[in-house]
């Protein structure tokens, strides 16, 4: 009976043993803790939209090399219960997860200020994640590589179609099959071409080839060489001293038209008779950068005009004796006289002998003078009796056209104007600006808004990939594959 006893504990605690190194329900293993780590950030690549790639670009590839490295590191405890490992073994996890918890925050706001920030800080420690991992562990780890941006294509796609689309008769001017079945002109490697081919068109030359820069320990352990994959391309490592290097045609990275997109390459490393595997994360530009629109507020003066009226001015004079009466008058605020459309008025020139009527007798008459101040219109009315005996009266008043300068405001459109990665596009700036407003939108869904004053310095924005400048002539817009932002 004691025995049996005995032989049952001892199967029990087998069994708990066995049961405790598979993982217990509700214990994540390690591999469980690695493959939702993964998923989240999968999920948040592709939530990404077009400033979100650009943005955050250098943190996914930071969380993506140390997820690797881990994934290699833990390869063979990778179904021993996570909650086993000492708290400073947990702390990279732990960054992976403040990262994924940065980038979900960093999505839930499109377009906030700073967003990009905390998702930087919560990467920020990650290089010295990946230096302790390369000086303590055995395992492959890779601690940079490059480049991290492609640039665009050659807008190939503008004169090429794909292969299955084209017809079996070439039109009038079209490429044709040259004698040995080659299509004209070489023919293309990647299922494209041509959509015609003139005389006299230049055909563009090739996209150069991406050189893919790997630095890091141990990824040559093995006697089968790294490989890298990239879609359906797949090439040897020219390995050097703790570095790898590619040369991968360009036309093997997804690209889009109009868009930015992720390309994930795969790095497969033979390691301890294990075969680790690296995703490498690039940031391919689109063929057309986008467009633009520019619109400015501008200002004429025209001039308005009306009529002024004096009021009538008397001047009345005693027998024998001259009087004379000088008035100034300012124009309305605002208006100026026309100097040059002006009259005087006589309404009334009255004379008398012995009380007897006789206009005859007044010899005054009504005249413009020197003005006391600028802009005046100033007159003289003078009653001036031709004999002694005489008495006189003169009523006068003039008339002049008053002017002012009325704005008209008008505004003058740029229209929409592509933007090319291979020159500048610009607008000449209206001499009667006074306001300006620019919008722009990048890579499909990058939209921003500018305005600005014509007096004073503008304050330019700054936009990943796109170079502004503007003056008092013209306004400069060059679209910049190596106007990255800084990480």
């Amino acid at each position: 009976m004691l025995v049996a006893v005995f032989l049952a504990a001892g199967g029990m605690l087998a069994f708990g043993l066995l049961h405790e190194n598979r993982g217990v329900p509700g214990v994540p293993t390690i591999a469980e803790k690695l493959v939702n780590l993964r998923a989240d950030r999968a999920e948040l690549q592709a939530r990404a939209d077009g400033m979100a790639r650009i943005e955050l670009l250098a943190s996914f590839r930071a969380a993506s090399l140390l997820f690797d490295a881990l994934a290699a590191r833990y390869e063979p405890e990778r179904e021993q219960p996570y909650e086993r490992l000492p708290p400073q073994r947990r702390e990279m996890f732990d960054r992976l997860e403040a990262v994924n918890t940065a980038l979900r925050a960093a999505l839930d706001r499109p377009g906030a200020p700073g967003r990009a920030l905390a998702v930087n800080q919560a990467a920020s420690g990650i290089s010295g994640d990946l230096e302790r991992l390369a000086s303590h562990d055995l395992a492959p780890v890779i601690l940079s590589y490059t480049p991290g941006i492609l640039a665009p294509r050659r807008m190939a796609s503008e004169l090429t179609l794909p292969s299955d689309s084209a017809v079996a008769t070439p039109a009038e001017g079209a490429a044709r099959d040259d004698p040995a079945g080659k299509p004209a002109g070489g023919g293309s490697s990647n299922g494209m071409v041509p959509r015609f081919a003139p005389s006299f068109a230049t055909p563009a030359a090739e996209d150069p080839v991406v050189e893919v820069d790997i630095v890091g320990l141990r990824l040559t352990a093995g006697q089968t060489p790294p490989v890298l994959t990239m879609g359906a391309w797949r090439g040897e490592a020219n390995v050097l001293p703790e570095r790898l290097r590619f040369r991968v045609p360009r036309s093997a990275f997804p690209t889009d038209i109009t868009r930015t997109r992720l390309a994930a390459g795969s790095l497969f490393v033979h390691h301890a008779s294990r075969t680790q595997v690296f995703q490498l994360l690039f940031l391919s530009l689109p063929e057309k950068p986008g467009s633009f629109a520019f619109d400015q507020k501008v200002r004429t003066m025209t001039a308005e005009s009306n009529t002024l009226v004096s009021p009538e001015i008397l001047a009345r004079a005693p027998a024998g004796e001259t009087r004379t009466v000088r008035r100034c008058f300012d124009p309305p605020p605002g208006w100026r006289f026309d100097k040059d459309k002006r009259r005087v008025v006589i309404v009334e020139r009255l004379g008398w002998l012995d009380d007897i009527p006789d206009e005859t007798m007044n010899g005054g008459g009504v005249d413009f003078v020197r003005e006391d101040a600028p802009g005046q219109i100033c007159i003289s009315v003078v009653a001036k009796p031709v004999t002694k005996a005489a008495r006189s009266a003169t009523i006068g008043r003039f008339e002049a056209t008053l002017v002012r300068d009325k704005p008209v405001d008008g505004v003058v459109q740029s229209g929409i104007r592509a933007l090319d990665w291979n020159e500048p596009v610009s607008v000449p700036i209206d001499p009667t600006m006074i306001e300006w407003k620019l919008y722009i939108r990048l890579f499909g869904d990058v939209d921003r808004e500018f305005d600005g004053q014509a007096q004073g310095s503008a304050a330019l924005p700054e936009i990943p990939f796109l170079r502004i400048t503007l003056d008092d002539k013209s306004l400069t817009l060059r679209a910049d594959p190596e106007a990255a932002p800084a990480p």
